[in-house]
């Protein structure tokens, strides 16, 4: 599965993703975004998975685009801009948007260097996990360019507008304990792989429909019509309760509960 610059290995149905182009910082050439993005095609369509965490093999994340690399033919910036539908992602964009058409939770595991698109992959992700000293960046425009990788949806949802023109013109870096106070980050550790593979195992227990429900509904009410929310909340509902795992939950919740209170009654006598 795209062993050369991407590798999974899904253990306790969860898949671990790695970057895996450690020699050079894990940077994006063009074998990296079609492995990333065909990771992810065969992910959506896995239904054993119960989350995703993407990290990155060696000293770094993503140190961002491999300039170099991509530079050597006309040909790769058609090949990551081209698309048929404007509303659509092209090959840029979807290795961050493309986390999200995973009806699963996306956890990223942050060190090192994470500047330019390998913070748009970052993005992409329902939770990110960072070392207090990861260097991070909107690194793009120190190129003269913008992000155009599909981060910034992301960041219109996680910080304010000011905060987010301030990163993306000046190009700074900031620490992962700066990325928290921007909320750019959801826990701040010195181990986020192994916390991230913690956080993803209590999730494995839970009703994986009540999960996938459940990110979609935030996914798609976050922002809009009151009202579309509020139907959205129904009709998720709705088809949770007509599903079989619901049943097998209320089922083992209240088991435990009844073996509890025995004991509890025995405890007495």
């Amino acid at each position: 599965m795209t062993e050369q610059r991407v590798s999974v290995e899904i253990t306790n149905n969860i898949a671990h993703v790695k970057l895996n182009r450690a020699n050079k910082l894990n940077a994006l050439d063009m074998p990296m975004f079609i492995a990333i993005r065909s990771t992810i095609k065969i992910l959506r369509k896995n239904r054993e998975i119960r989350a995703v965490i993407v990290s990155g093999n060696g000293d770094d994340f993503c140190s961002g685009l491999d300039v170099k690399s991509i530079m050597k033919s006309p040909m790769n910036m058609l090949k990551l801009l081209f698309k048929v539908l404007p509303w659509r992602s092209n090959l840029a964009q979807v290795v961050s948007t493309g986390w999200q058409t995973i009806p699963v939770p996306v956890i990223c595991a942050i060190h090192g260097r994470c500047w330019g698109g390998g913070l748009q992959i970052a993005l992409g992700a329902d939770f990110r996990f960072s070392t207090p000293d990861s260097s991070l960046s909107i690194l793009e425009g120190k190129w003269g360019l913008i992000p155009d990788m599909g981060g910034t949806i992301a960041l219109r949802d996680l910080m304010a507008i000011d905060q987010a023109k301030k990163l993306a013109m000046t190009a700074e870096m900031f620490t992962g304990e700066q990325a928290l106070a921007l909320n750019l980050v959801t826990e701040i550790t010195t181990t986020p792989l192994a916390d991230a593979q913690a956080f993803a195992l209590s999730l494995v227990s839970q009703s994986p429909d009540a999960i996938a429900a459940n990110k979609r509904l935030y996914n798609k009410s976050w922002k809009g019509s009151k009202g579309i929310a509020l139907f959205r909340e129904s009709y998720y509902q709705i088809r949770i309760l007509m599903g079989k795992n619901v049943h097998r939950k209320i089922y083992n919740q209240t088991h435990e509960a009844e073996q509890h209170k025995a004991f509890l009654t025995r405890k007495k006598w």
